[in-house]
């Protein structure tokens, strides 16, 4: 009997894991930075994410250019690729409510940047 009872509470944690990560994988955020001074956040529609519910979110980074990166910081959150960097990666981010910002670190103060507000 306890084993069985083990057995069904591994199978319902697994099963929670999959579904906690089905919903993060689905979210459609994506962030690209490059081949040319060009820096941007989309949502799932492709437009550019002005703002988002918390939660925790998958998002595709795309960086295109060895002289750029792809630097998201905001409440709890600093995550950034490399500056010679170069390819697609995937990162599991948890958004918290505030101002998220997005910059390409070498070139921010040239305007490569943006923002989008996390709401409760």
């Amino acid at each position: 009997m306890l084993r069985m009872t083990l057995s069904v509470l591994v199978v319902a944690a697994a099963a929670a894991m999959v579904v906690a990560s089905a919903q993060a994988k689905f979210s459609g955020l994506t962030g690209e930075v490059g081949p040319a001074y060009s820096i941007e956040v989309k949502n799932k529609a492709g437009k550019d994410l002005k703002t988002i519910k918390a939660g925790t979110y998958k998002i595709k980074v795309e960086d295109k250019a060895s002289i750029h990166n792809f630097h998201l910081m905001g409440p709890g959150l600093n995550k950034k690729t490399g500056i010679s960097f170069k390819g697609d990666t995937v990162w599991t981010i948890k958004l918290k409510p505030g101002r998220y910002t997005y910059q390409c670190d070498p070139h921010a103060a040239s305007g490569m940047k943006g923002h989008f507000t996390v709401t409760k």
